[in-house]
């Protein structure tokens, strides 16, 4: 490497491990390599990590505004029309209908800086409630679980380094050993009980793996709080001085014998009392979860079934032991905290209470009645497309792919007076849209993100992005100055807009005052709340009480209930859905990549040898999977590793590989997330083109 060749120190732009890594080389010829001093992945990266410069040149990459011309084709076109006329059209239907028609749709991707700007946007120079996020769809759940158990919601409240010294981890709907492989690093040493219907590569390396049937993980994480205490496996100190609800959590669990729980899950007796075994008699132990647990209409309820597991046998607050939820997306801690999601102002501040509306307010300098209240969550923002919403702003997401009831979401798209999309690649949203705008990716823009540990990392520009091609601030600003806002309300370099989003969170649950660009470039390793320069940061929650105002941690009393649908004669089988190792979420990105395409490239769904015989299919052969709202056509692969009453689909394909075509929208009604993983389906041979 030349000593004048360009590189930075930065991270990868996929999942919410933000592994660090190190670019050099200039456009075409982007080199990567992993930090090697970066705790979180420890000189390793993941096969998207490493191909991710292939992104940066992709061969339809957009480079120029498009805009949708009378014969119904997308033309190039230069800035300022386009511009242009999204005001116009945002003017004419705010006018018309009133400033709500008008809604924003963000992404976990987004820098801090892009999150707190969109949400700053939709609310001021919009005057719309109407902002939701991706994010929605990932790790809602367990926001709303630990907001309620803890008082504070950080996907893990202290540093992933600490798993490393595990004795026993509970992943409880989690593989990372496709979907971050290089948090497996941290694990080598743990003895890992799995709750997973498939037996996925991380199930592979577990020393017990629980399979339950789709959609009845709340019930075995209630009995095995059961055994725990029929066992007298509790700390029945700790549940003393550190929490509370513990009487009401036991009265629900107490009817969940394990024969009980074996006969409605399919989890072997045995196999419960040894998972209880290893996690009781450790002396660090650790409680995961992840999506599997989450995406249900029951997700924050079946999070807290294990977060009560959790305290029960005295794990969070701990040094050592804890309870965490892996969340999925780069910036999806982040992403929730500073203003894109519906219910949320910066800091992590309900957008409800007065005290926060003030504060924020003051911060924008305006009055606080001018902030607008809650919106729609994600899924009944994308179903109020062409009937209340009539125009749709989308940053940094694909709901096209990503939604549930894909093909009801595409025709409600389709149904909106203007639709507009900014990103650096043409999904299959973008390519839906009356004006496309194309923007910068990771490796030219400068700015911070926030990993699934709660620390905050400064992400370096390599490469000036292509001519024609503005960043999402440059956006923002020019669409706010065309809607009559003041230029300097809306600053483009990201350093500026952190500067605002420390003052707009400071004193909230996530509290970024304490930490500036200077810090971060210093190589301080700075988690929130950091409430003041100087202040270390906080990469351990809870060690001293928990943040409801007693400091004690609260146990909820949940119980079981059953999918919003069940397999019956018409369609006998339970679809779940997830991610495999080559993609990542709607595939946007890693369907555009040779190695990725080639490593996957095309929908499959896996099925039991015995469930494909009796549905007249082989290896190989081309299958519909149909439920209530649609069908997917995937190929069949088979295997032993899933139960026969259930198959499997990947969700990162377009078309009609799109296995959100069949996704149940039933939503969670404390953290509206759509049901991802559960759907009556039946299975067949491929209908004739």
């Amino acid at each position: 490497m030349s000593a004048a060749e360009p590189q930075v120190a930065t991270h990868c732009p996929y999942c919410a491990l933000q592994c660090g890594t190190r670019l050099t080389g200039a456009r075409g010829a982007v080199q990567v390599r992993p930090d090697a001093d970066f705790p979180v992945n420890r000189g390793g990266l993941c096969q998207k990590g490493w191909t991710a410069p292939a992104l940066l040149d992709v061969r339809d990459r957009l480079r120029t505004p498009l805009v949708r011309g009378a014969d119904g084709d997308l033309h190039p076109t230069d800035w300022d029309t386009a511009l242009d006329t999204v005001a116009a059209g945002l003017r004419r239907i705010r006018a018309d209908h009133g400033p709500d028609a008008v809604g924003v749709f963000g992404g976990g991707g987004l820098t801090n800086e892009k999150a707190y700007q969109l949400g700053k946007f939709a609310r001021l120079a919009l005057g719309t409630s109407q902002i939701d996020y991706n994010g929605r769809f990932c790790m809602s759940s367990a926001a709303a679980a630990g907001i309620a158990a803890f008082g504070l919601d950080r996907g893990l409240p202290f540093p992933v380094t600490d798993l490393g010294r595990a004795e026993t981890v509970l992943l409880a709907g989690a593989n990372p050993a496709e979907t971050m492989p290089p948090l497996m690093r941290h694990l080598e040493r743990a003895r890992l009980i799995v709750v997973d219907p498939r037996r996925t590569r991380t199930a592979e390396r577990a020393a017990v793996h629980l399979q339950p049937a789709p959609g009845t993980d709340l019930a075995l994480a209630l009995g095995l709080l059961h055994l725990a205490v029929v066992e007298g496996r509790t700390d029945t100190g700790y549940l003393r001085t550190r929490t509370t609800g513990f009487t009401e959590a036991w009265q629900r669990a107490a009817a969940w014998t394990p024969d009980r729980v074996e006969r409605l899950t399919g989890v072997p007796v045995a196999e419960q009392r040894e998972a209880v075994r290893l996690l009781a008699d450790a002396d660090r132990a650790y409680v995961l979860t992840g999506r599997g647990a989450e995406q249900q209409s029951k997700g924050s309820d079946t999070v807290a079934a294990f977060i009560n597991l959790a305290l029960a046998l005295g794990l969070p607050g701990r040094e050592g032991s804890g309870y965490g939820c892996l969340t999925g997306q780069g910036n999806g801690q982040g992403g929730r905290e500073h203003g894109q999601k519906a219910d949320q102002l910066p800091g992590y501040r309900s957008i409800t209470d007065p005290a926060a509306r003030a504060h924020v307010a003051g911060v924008w300098g305006v009055a606080p009645e001018e902030l607008p209240g809650p919106g729609r969550s994600a899924y009944e923002l994308l179903d109020a497309l062409g009937r209340d919403v009539k125009a749709l702003l989308v940053f940094g997401s694909n709901p096209a792919v990503s939604a549930p009831r894909a093909g009801h979401v595409t025709d409600r798209l389709a149904a909106l007076d203007l639709l507009v999309v900014a990103d650096f690649v043409p999904s299959e949203t973008a390519r839906m849209a009356d004006v496309v705008l194309p923007v910068t990716q990771w490796a030219e823009e400068e700015g911070t993100l926030t990993n699934l540990e709660g620390r905050v990392l400064r992400r370096r520009r390599l490469l000036a992005p292509p001519a024609g091609v503005r960043g999402d601030l440059d956006v923002l600003h020019g669409l706010a100055v065309r809607l009559g806002r003041r230029a300097d309300h809306f600053p483009t370099v990201p350093e500026t807009v952190f500067e605002e989003l420390r003052r707009a969170s400071r004193g909230g649950a996530a509290d970024y005052s304490g930490i500036d660009y200077a810090r971060l470039d210093a190589g301080e390793a700075l988690h929130w709340p950091c409430p003041e320069p100087g202040h270390p940061g906080t990469p351990r929650l809870f060690l001293d009480r928990f943040a409801h105002p007693d400091g004690r941690a609260r146990l909820a009393a949940v119980d079981h209930r059953d999918a919003a649908e069940l397999p019956d004669g018409q369609r006998p089988l339970y679809a779940t859905t997830g991610r495999v190792l080559a993609h990542y979420q709607s595939g946007a990105q890693t369907r555009r990549i040779p190695e990725l395409a080639a490593a996957a490239p095309e929908p499959f769904v896996e099925v039991h040898p015995d469930t494909a015989a009796r549905a007249g299919l082989g290896d190989g052969d081309l299958a519909d999977v149909s439920s209530a709202r649609g069908t997917v056509r995937a190929r069949v692969r088979l295997t032993g590793s899933v139960r026969t009453d259930t198959v499997f689909l990947p969700f990162h394909f377009p078309g009609d590989g799109r296995a959100n075509l069949i996704t149940n929208p039933a939503l969670d009604p404390r953290s509206r997330m759509p049901e991802f993983k559960v759907s009556a389906v039946r299975i067949a041979p491929a209908e004739p083109a």
